[in-house]
């Protein structure tokens, strides 16, 4: 308290317009109770411990914060770690996809030359067929004109005989032909 007076002592004395109205400790100057009030209020804040309450509070909020920031890092560090494997991965599905690619020329480019080679197989077999078929429709064809020739040749060797021929000779041919085609047969 003694310490408190002399402080208000010390104020008034350096404070020319607090001088000049009147004494300074006295319940009718307003100053003097608006001091009077602002100590008294920082004397309960300090017998309660609001100080240290709301120093405890910034503490806390500190921590907090602290641990936020932390969280932050590690999270950072976590989104860091997997887009490093995530830019990994895409490289390694990139060069696969490469990969694949290139095998997909080969085999199509192999798979041409396959079709070129069994298509080329093909026209050959189909050519040899073919030419197969010509020679049996030429086979067929002569062996036709054949028939038809020996047909005319027989129809006109018919009429030919026919009219050079009379009956009896004709019966005396049939006779010696029965006869030849039994010798013939036993």
């Amino acid at each position: 308290m003694r310490n408190l007076s002399a402080l208000i002592l010390m104020l008034a004395g350096t404070s020319p317009a607090l001088a000049a109205s009147g004494p300074f400790i006295s319940l009718h100057n307003t100053n003097f109770v608006v001091l009077v009030a602002f100590i008294v209020f920082l004397a309960i804040l300090a017998y309660f411990k609001v100080p240290a309450m709301i120093g405890g509070l910034l503490d806390k909020r500190a921590e907090g914060i602290k641990a936020e920031l932390d969280e932050a890092r590690a999270l950072r560090e976590e989104a860091q770690t997997l887009l490093a494997s995530y830019e990994r991965k895409q490289k390694e599905v990139q060069a696969q996809a490469e990969r694949i690619v290139a095998n997909a020329r080969t085999d199509a480019i192999a798979a041409a030359e396959q079709a070129k080679l069994d298509l080329e197989k093909s026209i050959a077999r189909r050519m040899i067929t073919a030419r197969e078929q010509i020679a049996s429709a030429e086979a067929a064809a002569i062996k036709e004109v054949r028939d038809q020739a020996v047909t005319i040749a027989v129809a006109a060797a018919d009429t030919v005989i026919r009219k050079q021929m009379s009956a009896a000779e004709a019966n005396a041919l049939i006779d010696a032909a029965i006869a030849d085609v039994d010798a013939k047969l036993h």
